[in-house]
């Protein structure tokens, strides 16, 4: 059973794994007693595994056409793989889920949807793997780590697939590439990763349309110091249109102790949406039990706590100031979260801003 992190005091989520008072007193009973095997007529069938894809049999399914060689040692920067879709209609995506063929070398992926009209990273190459600095090109390089593109889906350890209700997707435009961005960590053992992403199409056209977006805190200006178990950076933003909050994932990365989703009132009044103990190595989403509509200019704030003490048993190294950056022992400060709009509003139309 998955463990669960979200603090019972604020919020409600439809995917809440946690045992309830009750169960834990049973297990707590139990284990005091010695951990006594019960009478064998009673125990349930033997767990069935699920072989391949945790999500219904996809429609498509697409390979980064050529595998990635992840070293034994040292530092890998951000793989970047182009895949052409060559979808020749608009698709909707009810559920997506990546499958990496090393997992226990990938720290995280994204990918993104580049639809036919988008300029980003057009003078890269396309079906094989490349990074940021492997681009000649200054402009290129920079949009290696910077695009206004749709995420189709997040994935890090732990995660799950993504699978939206009825009604609702995310939009593949036809004649779209999707856009791996793989970040690699080694482990001492040499490998050769070729992820896909399995897709399962909506039927019929949904009525609304599924954006990620995100709170993000891109660099802190001053590093994490040694020793401090409760170093805390925040974020705010406001939304510039009308839309309904489905779930919330957290990211940061091994300091990483605590996270929390506000929602600002306009009487100052905040209402935590969801508190999290976070854990790198089980970092979930969070679906709300009951999706949440918010108003244009509902203003979101998003706060992180860090452990960069002797205490934290994943601490790399406690004497270390920690600078923001990609690598594992570096931290970030991402606050991804999903809403719903209007299937006919795009990203770029939801940013927007109408004045009143």
């Amino acid at each position: 059973m998955p463990p669960w992190f979200a603090d019972p005091c604020c919020g409600h989520f439809s995917n809440d794994s946690s045992l309830s008072s009750n169960e834990i007193s049973k297990l707590v009973k139990w284990a005091d007693a010695g951990a006594p095997a019960g009478d064998s007529r009673d125990a349930p069938a033997a767990h069935s595994w699920t072989e391949g894809w945790n999500i219904s049999p996809p429609d498509v399914v697409i390979e980064m056409p050529r595998a990635v060689s992840v070293p034994a040692e040292g530092d890998v920067e951000y793989t970047y793989e182009i895949v052409p879709t060559n979808f020749t209609e608009d698709k909707w995506v009810q559920m997506s889920e990546l499958r990496p063929s090393s997992r226990e070398h990938v720290h995280h992926a994204v990918v993104y949807i580049r639809p036919p009209g988008s300029d980003w990273l057009r003078g890269a190459p396309v079906g094989v793997p490349f990074t940021a600095s492997s681009l000649g090109d200054a402009h290129l390089q920079h949009e290696a780590h910077e695009t206004k593109s749709d995420m189709l889906l997040v994935y890090a350890p732990g995660s799950s697939p993504d699978q939206w209700p009825d009604g609702m997707a995310k939009f593949v435009p036809a004649h779209s590439d999707l856009v791996f961005q793989m970040h690699y960590t080694t482990n001492g053992q040499a490998a050769v990763d070729q992820t896909s992403i399995g897709l399962v199409f909506a039927k019929p056209t949904p009525k609304q349309r599924v954006l990620t977006l995100q709170l993000a805190n891109d660099h802190d200006t001053i590093p994490i110091p040694p020793g401090v178990d409760n170093y805390r950076v925040e974020v705010r933003g406001t939304l510039p249109n009308d839309c309904t909050l489905l779930s919330f994932f957290p990211h940061m990365h091994l300091r990483g102790k605590r996270f929390e989703y506000n929602l600002v009132h306009e009487n100052k009044r905040t209402e935590t949406l969801l508190r999290v103990n976070y854990d790198f190595y089980w970092q979930l989403s969070y679906r709300l039990a009951e999706p949440r509509f918010l108003k244009a200019g509902a203003e979101l704030h998003a706060i992180a706590w860090y452990d960069n003490s002797r205490r934290n048993r994943h601490n790399p190294d406690p004497k270390a100031a920690v600078q923001w950056g990609d690598q594992t022992y570096n931290e970030m400060m991402v606050g991804f979260f999903d809403v719903a709009v209007p299937a006919n509003v795009d990203k770029a139309q939801f940013f927007v801003r109408h004045q009143n």
